[in-house]
């Protein structure tokens, strides 16, 4: 495929990315590499916002309060 340079840049077309969100462009050597970048995974986001609840030992002992002595 052969694409031409614009004032704005470069456009690349969206089939040659199906189901992706992000990539991640890089100059190597004489070569512009466009790179998928891997979706956020959903665990990594428990703990941000932890809710205040007034137990201490929350922590120690959340599979008693979970699921009971």
């Amino acid at each position: 495929m052969k694409a031409k340079i614009t004032k704005h840049g470069l456009v690349v077309p969206k089939e040659m990315f199906p189901d992706v969100e992000e990539v991640e462009i890089r100059r190597e050597d004489h070569r512009v590499v466009i790179s998928p970048l891997p979706r956020e995974d959903p665990i990594r986001e428990l703990g941000k916002h932890p809710v205040e609840c007034g137990i201490k030992d929350g922590s120690e002992h959340h599979d008693s309060y979970l699921y009971g002595s």
